[in-house]
């Protein structure tokens, strides 16, 4: 989730303290759920949606397995290069040059779609030998236009896990942008329609990775902000899924750990700057749509295992020499015992 909503929830969070003496939690719970409903129903208006990039259709690829690892990377390689020409072809220029980077000889495609605001799934280690695979699921505002900015979570994880994993220990990264992650101030960043989506679509993933590296590889989903509501959608895929990681969440469209009806540990963590702390943690009913997502994750109340992201803001817990992208490291490696708790 971006920048629209730092905005509405820091212009919220001043309110808050200038009027805390006069008005009860409710009443300021209230409305601050009315600036974000404002900002998400009337700002996209007078905002013009960007039009759909054409692309050839993604490569068509045998079934995914170790065997079939580097065909599958060449052939979506091939089909970055073909979106990029054709991007290019269409005059936007800075999609021709996010498809060309895609399209490099190092870079590892598990997936790609270069139509309208794009996806891509990435790998960085050794996936067919990989023992403890962390995926990342992105928030709001992700698309191959910012996907340097995901990529380099990624790289930072993947970086961290190599220099700290036990000696025969062969961790691998993917960077899952495998939905259409919604706009930060729009409707869809609200409820939980983008998420209803993309969870098959993850818990698909999740299959295949097994299938990929064999059933004992330990797979761990690490999301962040809008990518919690993503997470929780998949959360009950089976028992290949070893812990799951909320950070910077708006909430997860359930109460509860509990609910979530999995038997993976689940954990919560929020950097002390992080500007989602000022975002109502409700759900509303609004001409017949569900908003908001809930219990605050980091609460009591929801009962993940909540661990200390020092004082980052909302872009910060994959920041190299963190606290935050050290525990997530311990948490993908096991090491839960050297976990910091919050």
């Amino acid at each position: 989730m971006g920048l629209g909503f730092e905005v509405v929830a820091r212009v919220a969070g001043r309110a808050r303290g200038a009027r805390a003496t006069l008005l009860t939690a409710r009443r300021l719970r209230r409305s601050l759920l009315a600036l974000l409903i404002t900002a998400a129903v009337v700002i996209p208006l007078s905002a013009a949606a960007r039009p759909r990039i054409p692309a050839p259709a993604p490569a068509v690829l045998r079934p995914l397995t170790a065997s079939t690892l580097d065909e599958a990377y060449a052939a979506n390689r091939a089909n970055a290069a073909a979106a990029s020409r054709t991007a290019a072809a269409h005059g936007d220029h800075a999609r021709a040059a996010a498809d060309r980077a895609l399209a490099e000889p190092s870079r590892t495609l598990l997936a790609f779609d270069g139509r309208g605001s794009g996806l891509a799934t990435e790998v960085f280690g050794d996936l067919a030998h990989a023992d403890r695979i962390a995926v990342l699921v992105p928030g709001s505002d992700t698309s191959l236009d910012t996907y340097p900015r995901f990529r380099a979570t990624a790289t930072a994880l993947y970086g961290q896990l190599t220099r700290h994993a036990p000696k025969g220990s062969r961790p691998t990264v993917i960077a899952w942008l495998g939905y259409e992650t919604p706009r930060t101030i729009s409707t869809t960043a609200l409820t939980t329609a983008r998420a209803d989506q993309a969870g098959p679509r993850l818990g698909e993933l999740i299959r295949r990775l097994h299938v990929i590296a064999g059933p004992e590889a330990r797979v761990s989903l690490l999301c962040h902000s809008y990518g919690s509501v993503v997470c929780a959608r998949a959360a009950s895929t089976g028992p290949g899924v070893g812990d799951i990681a909320f950070v910077g969440s708006p909430g997860t469209g359930v109460d509860s750990a509990a609910a979530l009806r999995t038997s993976a540990r689940v954990w919560a963590a929020r950097g002390a700057d992080d500007w989602i702390a000022e975002v109502p943690y409700v759900r509303t009913e609004l001409f017949g749509t569900t908003l908001g997502f809930g219990t605050d994750p980091v609460s009591p109340a929801y009962g993940a295992r909540v661990f200390a992201a020092g004082d980052g803001g909302h872009s910060d817990y994959y920041t190299p020499g963190s606290v935050s992208l050290a525990n997530l490291a311990r948490i993908v490696l096991g090491d839960t015992s050297e976990v910091t708790r919050a």
